[in-house]
C-alpha cells in the first residue's frame, strides 16, 4: 500500500515538475497582472477621454430599455425601468481588443517570426547536411574506382566482386 502512495506522489510530483504546466501557470499569473494593467488603462485614460468629449464617463452611458430608468443616486440602482449599460460592454470590448493586440503584437508576432526563421534554418542546415552525405557518396565512389583502376581491373566492376575474378565464373 506504501509503496502505491509513494508512485502516487511521484507521479504528481513529476507532473507538476513538467515544463509545461510551469510555463502555464506563470502564463496565468502574468495575464492576471498585465489584465490589471490594461484595465486601468481602460478605466484610468481611455474612459476619461471619452469623457471629455462626450457628456459623460464611458462606463455611465446607457439606454433605457422599458419604461423611463430611474436611479437612486445614493446607490445607483435602477428603481424603476430597465437599464442596458451598453457603455460598461463597449469599455470591457476595448479593454479586450487593446489585450488582444498588445499580446498578437507582443507575443505571438514575434513568436511566429522566430518559429519562422527557426525552421528555415532547421531545413538549411537538412540541406547542407544531406548535400554533405551526397558528396560522400561521390567520394566514396571515387575512392573505389581509383581502387579497381590500382588492382588493374576494369572499372566498370560491380560493386562488391572480386576485381581479379571474371564475370564468367
Amino acid at each position: 500500500m506504501s509503496e502505491k502512495k509513494v508512485s502516487l506522489l511521484e507521479g504528481f510530483k513529476a507532473f507538476l515538475m513538467r515544463g509545461n504546466v510551469i510555463d502555464l501557470a506563470v502564463a496565468v499569473v502574468i495575464g492576471a497582472a498585465f489584465t490589471q494593467i490594461v484595465n486601468s488603462i481602460v478605466k484610468g485614460v481611455i474612459n476619461p477621454l471619452v469623457g471629455a468629449f462626450g457628456t459623460k464617463d464611458l462606463e455611465g452611458y446607457s439606454s433605457c430599455l422599458k419604461g423611463p430608468c430611474v436611479t437612486d443616486p445614493k446607490t445607483g440602482e435602477a428603481i424603476e425601468g430597465i437599464r442596458i449599460l451598453w457603455g460598461s460592454v463597449l469599455s470591457a470590448t476595448l479593454s479586450f481588443l487593446i489585450t488582444a493586440a498588445v499580446v498578437y503584437f507582443l507575443m505571438v508576432l514575434p513568436m511566429a517570426k522566430y518559429l519562422a526563421k527557426r525552421a528555415a534554418m532547421q531545413a538549411a542546415k537538412e540541406g547542407v547536411q544531406e548535400t554533405l552525405e551526397v558528396s560522400e557518396l561521390e567520394v566514396l565512389k571515387e575512392i573505389r574506382d581509383a581502387l579497381v583502376s590500382q588492382r588493374g581491373g576494369p572499372a566498370g566492376d560491380t560493386p562488391g566482386q572480386d576485381p581479379g575474378r571474371g564475370h564468367d565464373q
